[in-house]
């Protein structure tokens, strides 16, 4: 990887593996509910694991560390529980206990549904309608319910998760970011044609952005 990196050569099947998950995107979202769980337990795995891949340089400084003796790793497998307690953290692994002051999660977002946003109003008229998962249109903004429909930009990553697995990309969230302003815009140019001028003397913008 150094060799590479230092002689600027782009490893074929890396590169190939790179631009096809755009290619598989946008057929996810068709899979069914089967489909879906072979994809996440297969192929998306080496999607993610390819571009998402630790940087050379974190990988030194993680060994540096190691050697040092200042870090200890661990392989945990998918078999072990981890408690948060208020004042440390808890992982028990292959009949082993450690404890930890401070915890640091940094495995990543995991997708979240409708039943875990932080909204109480917003969760509640969405779960009303049913939706699991917050329904948005290509602009990112609710479907549902209607009293909120186009009003409110629905950027939050772990919510978009579901069918776009690959949506915590740079590119991917400023595509998202571009398509939310798009709509911020058209909303304000129409509620300037429909309401005008408030007293105040400021265009009404009635649209609000969730994101994360």
């Amino acid at each position: 990887m150094e060799r590479n990196k230092r002689e600027h050569h782009t490893v074929p099947w890396r590169y190939a593996i790179l631009r096809l998950h755009e290619a598989i995107e946008t057929v996810v979202p068709q899979f069914n509910d089967a489909d879906s769980r072979r994809f996440r337990q297969g192929l998306a795995r080496v999607f993610i694991d390819n571009y998402a891949a630790i940087p050379p340089e974190s990988i030194r400084r993680l060994l540096a560390l190691h050697r040092a003796g200042i870090l200890r790793i661990l392989t945990l497998g998918e078999d072990y529980e981890l408690q948060r307690e208020p004042d440390r953290t808890l992982i028990v692994h292959h009949r082993q206990r450690c404890e930890f002051d401070v915890f640091i999660d940094a495995r990543g977002q995991k997708a979240l549904k409708t039943r875990d946003l932080p909204f109480p109003s917003l969760r509640q008229q969405l779960l009303a309608c049913g939706d699991d998962i917050p329904d948005v249109g290509d602009d990112y903004t609710l479907q549902a319910p209607e009293t909120v429909r186009g009003r409110v930009a629905f950027g939050a990553l772990p919510w978009l998760m579901h069918d776009r697995p690959f949506v915590q990309g740079l590119t991917a969230s400023a595509e998202i970011g571009s398509a939310m302003a798009r709509a911020v815009s058209q909303q304000a140019a129409a509620d300037g044609a429909v309401s005008g001028i408030s007293s105040s003397g400021a265009l009404k913008r009635n649209i609000r952005i969730l994101g994360g």
